[in-house]
């Protein structure tokens, strides 16, 4: 039987977003899910309503798009449904120098990894203050906890909303609500293919970690209010060494396993 409460999803059709949607669905919340496929919304919105018993919203929206996230939002007061958990989770990122790299793409991506993260905060947390209750995942990265050379725009903003999450946290502290950042790694997900990255060292050669271990993380951490969790025992390591290493160092560290795999770029794995 559902709880009746609902998650809110964005990027939740794929990678880490529908793998959190499982988790809450799992735990028969009812879901909201955004992306910008409407087909890809409508299959995912039917299996998992098939599978677990539960309400599925689609809405399709471009977060490219300034107006997009308030357009959600007021889609979401229109049918009247009141969210208890956001996850905001959608996010790309473009590979390359970035005096080489196209700068209306990186302005697309500013707005999707900041601006969309942004205003859906700012108007579900009003909510869920007045109400007293309510919990907020910001899907983060350990990239904003490093410099990213050939990811610079990418990083940046995941610094940002590492930042960003643990002032609204501690704004929010005497109330029932409870703020969550997940930083994930290197993960097996579609974003190396968006950001055409699938030929870098990191990827080519690194372990990529499952996203429904990653999801599992951030859900836990979500459910117990825990203020932020690095997933994975390598990537803590990677973050811990990196807040004693100079910034220097740590971004030629990061320059050499961005870099691509000499004589495979282009070449099938």
């Amino acid at each position: 039987m559902s709880n009746q409460q609902y998650a809110l999803v964005t990027g939740a059709t794929s990678g880490i977003g529908l793998e959190l949607a499982r988790l809450f669905a799992q735990d028969k919340y009812n879901l909201v899910i955004v992306a910008r496929s409407q087909d890809e919304l409508e299959s995912t919105a039917s299996a998992l309503s098939g599978q677990y018993g539960v309400e599925v919203v689609p809405i399709a929206s471009d977060m490219f798009r300034r107006e997009a996230p308030f357009e959600v939002y007021e889609e979401v007061k229109r049918r009247g449904i009141v969210v208890n958990v956001l996850v905001n989770d959608a996010g790309q990122g473009q590979y390359g120098e970035f005096i080489e790299t196209d700068i209306n793409r990186e302005l697309d991506i500013i707005q999707l990894n900041i601006g969309a993260y942004v205003v859906l905060t700012k108007f579900f947390l009003k909510e869920m203050v007045a109400r007293n209750e309510g919990k907020i995942l910001n899907v983060s990265s350990i990239g904003g906890e490093l410099p990213g050379p050939l990811q610079a725009v990418y990083h940046a903003t995941k610094a940002f909303v590492t930042s960003f999450t643990e002032a609204i946290r501690n704004e929010v502290k005497e109330t029932n609500v409870t703020i969550t950042a997940l930083l994930p790694g290197v993960t097996d997900t579609d974003f190396f293919r968006k950001a055409e990255q699938e030929d870098a060292r990191m990827v080519k050669e690194g372990p990529l970690a499952d996203p429904a271990k990653v999801a599992k993380d951030g859900y836990e951490a979500l459910m117990s209010g825990d203020d932020k969790i690095v997933s994975g025992l390598m990537n803590k390591a990677m973050v811990a060494s990196s807040h004693i290493m100079p910034d220097t160092a740590v971004a030629a560290t990061m320059h050499k396993m961005m870099e691509p795999v000499e004589g495979k770029k282009g070449e099938d794995e």
